[in-house]
């Protein structure tokens, strides 16, 4: 079940944590003041990535797809191969 994603001012501040919770788990949660749209609670992967914050390049190579062992001895193996002399 996909729970709240409006919140009265007053429901907001008395379940702080939940709408917190519920930024991270389901996405952006709307906080209304007199019926009317006042703020939007993010996680924070989703404000880095709106605001265009860059992963540095370890954190890039860091979050990249994890090999199975396999694939990685594949890799390890042909590294160890001879290189070969091309004419030019």
């Amino acid at each position: 079940m996909v729970g709240r994603v409006s919140w009265h001012l007053q429901d907001s501040k008395n379940n702080f944590s939940k709408v917190v919770q519920r930024a991270r788990s389901e996405g952006p949660q709307t906080v209304t003041l007199r019926g009317e749209r006042a703020a939007v609670v993010l996680s924070a992967e989703n404000y880095d990535r709106l605001s265009g914050k860059k992963k540095s390049l370890a954190e890039y190579l860091l979050t990249g797809p994890v090999w199975d062992d396999d694939f990685a001895e594949e890799v390890n193996r042909r590294s160890d191969t001879m290189i070969r002399d091309i004419d030019l």
